[in-house]
C-alpha cells in the first residue's frame, strides 16, 4: 500500500477514513453486533460466537479497541470487552453528519 499523506487531510477526514478501515472487515462488525446483541461484555465466548481462531478474533478485538470502538478489563486471565458507548455515540455523530451531506447537481453534468 503506499502513503495516504494523511497530513494533507483534515483531522474529520481522517477519523472518517479510520472509521472506515476498521469496520471494513466483517469479522469487526459481527464482533460489535455480537456485543450490542448481548447488551453487555464478553470474555471467551467469541471464537464459538464468530468462528474464527482465537489468535485472529484477538487481532479483530485489538483493531477495534484501538479506534476505541469497545473498551477490556482484565478479569483473572481473560479481557473482557464491551462497546465504549460513549465513543460510539461520537463515531455515529460523526458518520450521521458525513453519510447525511447532500448535493444538488446543476444542469446535465454527466
Amino acid at each position: 500500500m503506499g502513503l495516504t499523506k494523511s497530513e494533507i487531510f483534515t483531522d474529520e477526514q481522517n477519523t472518517i477514513a479510520n472509521i472506515a478501515k476498521t469496520l471494513g472487515h466483517p469479522a469487526r462488525v459481527a464482533i460489535l453486533q455480537h456485543l450490542f446483541k448481548i447488551k453487555g461484555c464478553i470474555c471467551n465466548d467469541l471464537v464459538d460466537e464468530i468462528g474464527l481462531a482465537q489468535p485472529t478474533i484477538s487481532q479483530h478485538l485489538k483493531e477495534l479497541k484501538n479506534m476505541g470502538l469497545i473498551k477490556g478489563n482484565i478479569e483473572g486471565t481473560s479481557i473482557c470487552y464491551c462497546i465504549d458507548e460513549e465513543k460510539w455515540a461520537e463515531v455515529r455523530s460523526l458518520l450521521e453528519d458525513f453519510m447525511g451531506m447532500r448535493f444538488g447537481l446543476k444542469g446535465n453534468c454527466c
